[in-house]
């Protein structure tokens, strides 16, 4: 418990730090400088009015020196990503499959933020965590009866960390593409492009960090929720479907961090 306390901590932290990068990435700004400022005035951020949480309170969600609002996404973000850290932590322990989730949770989080405000799904968090999700891979690997079935029959499965490796892949890419065919698909039917590669990259992330079965079950739940959700946002406001960009992005970091959330309960992990 003292641990996961610990992590929750840590979280807060790490939800900060993604709020910069959620307003920075894709405005193609850097991380690094300069230092956090109100995007209203321009005003630099002291280190006592950007404690996670804390300040946003005794601030009363405005900015020290224009008193323009604070967007209540900072907040959110911080208490949503500290929230999961915690629960991750208390479930796993401090183990590699501890570390790998929150990593995961904490792209999950960024990216849902990302696509609904500037409908962009970065390639640092797409790209690069897929990058580092293969690594985790290594000694963090997904207890993917699907894809490790997968290899078996393809007599792969004593290999290793090549098998736990090819798992990975293998996860990555079936989700990937099965949203590609889709998307092709569409465009051939329709006559327009119904879906960004960002969406893609972001399904091979999912599937390389959650395995196979729970990477296709999340791309189904988040293609409902889009559905569903999406059509009736549309509908509710009187926009076009033919022409509303719908941040699909969005509705799959949702449902992959319910997936993360009730792994126990769905998948037993």
């Amino acid at each position: 418990m003292i641990e996961a306390g610990f992590a929750l901590l840590f979280g807060l932290l790490i939800g900060s730090f993604l709020n910069v990068c959620i307003y920075r990435w894709p405005r193609d700004l850097s991380v690094v400088r300069p230092r956090s400022y109100c995007p209203a005035c321009q005003a630099p951020i002291a280190w006592y009015d950007n404690v996670p949480l804390l300040s946003f309170i005794i601030l009363g969600g405005r900015c020290r020196h224009c008193r323009a609002r604070i967007s209540p996404r900072y907040p959110v973000v911080e208490l949503l990503t500290g929230g999961l850290f915690f629960l991750l932590v208390y479930r796993y322990g401090l183990s590699a499959n501890a570390f790998k989730m929150c990593t995961f949770s904490a792209m999950m989080v960024a990216l849902f933020f990302t696509d609904l405000e500037q409908r962009i799904l970065p390639d640092e968090f797409t790209v690069w965590g897929t990058v580092a999700g293969l690594v985790f891979a290594l000694f963090a690997p997904s207890q993917d009866l699907f894809a490790h079935g997968v290899l078996w029959i393809a007599g792969l499965e004593s290999q290793g960390w090549i098998t736990n490796l090819a798992a990975a892949v293998l996860a990555a890419g079936v989700p990937a593409g099965v949203l590609w065919l889709g998307g092709w698909l569409y465009s051939k039917v329709r006559r327009r492009e119904g879906l960004g590669f960002g969406d893609v990259k972001m399904v091979a992330l999912l599937g390389c960090y959650l395995g196979l079965q729970a990477g296709l079950v999340t791309l189904i739940f988040g293609s409902i929720a889009g559905s569903v959700l999406g059509l009736g946002y549309i509908k509710a406001t009187g926009n076009d479907p033919a022409t509303y960009e719908l941040p699909f992005g969005t509705f799959l970091s949702g449902a992959a961090l319910i997936v993360v959330v009730f792994s126990k309960q769905l998948f037993g992990w």
